[in-house]
């Protein structure tokens, strides 16, 4: 089979796994997948951009998105930095340590995140190779759900599995650490952050219950 056909094959296999992903499937691994995007590094001129035309609804989830809207308006990338920089930075350590190990044990690198390596190999996710950050980081956790939502790494996994993998790497401690992130010193555009974020945690635990009801 030439490189061509491989890239032929990939495409039509990637076409085929979203056609497999419901509307309300890409929207919440959409959701994922942002708040990754804004929680691995500080907002950029364009991100900011883009966060300055997202719109809500009068949900209260759709409320916090409106908020960031406004607060990304009118902040500045350097600002961003600086204040990212002091939450998750710092000189030594930043305000917060956005990591399960550390909200779970008190420690980094502890047994949250061996079970996280070990699932991850299991599913057939992988660490990318420019990003050094253990795997256990919020931004981390959020786009491997979105991976598994939509079916990155290969097909859309089963909302069971989802929920499994929810239930032991991002439940437990998310919510404790957007809520952390609503109320640092700090926070200012990353609150705001941290409000959508825990919004969207507790829609997802909800969606998760009714799903599981259903189906027992």
């Amino acid at each position: 089979m030439s490189r061509q056909d491989r890239i032929e094959m990939d495409e039509r296999m990637d076409l085929k796994h979203k056609a497999d992903v419901s509307q309300e499937d890409r929207s919440r691994a959409d959701m994922y997948n942002f708040l990754g995007l804004v929680l691995a590094r500080p907002a950029d001129e364009i991100l900011l951009e883009q966060m300055s035309q997202l719109s809500g609804d009068q949900s209260e989830l759709g409320k916090a998105v409106e908020t960031l809207k406004r607060v990304s308006k009118v902040s500045k990338p350097n600002s961003v930095e600086i204040e990212f920089n002091k939450l998750f930075i710092g000189v030594g350590r930043g305000e917060l340590l956005p990591y399960a190990s550390y909200y779970l044990t008190g420690f980094l690198n502890e047994k949250p995140l061996a079970a996280l390596r070990r699932d991850m190999v299991n599913l057939g996710l992988s660490r990318a190779s420019n990003v050094y950050e253990p795997e256990d980081n919020i931004a981390s956790l959020m786009e491997m759900m979105a991976a598994l939502i939509v079916g990155r790494f290969g097909s859309p996994v089963s909302l069971g599995k989802q929920l499994k993998f929810f239930d032991k790497h991002i439940r437990p401690w998310a919510g404790h650490f957007f809520t952390d992130l609503e109320a640092a010193e700090s926070s200012i555009l990353y609150a705001s952050v941290g409000s959508v974020g825990r919004l969207f945690m507790e829609i997802e635990v909800e969606a998760f219950r009714m799903s599981a009801e259903k189906s027992a």
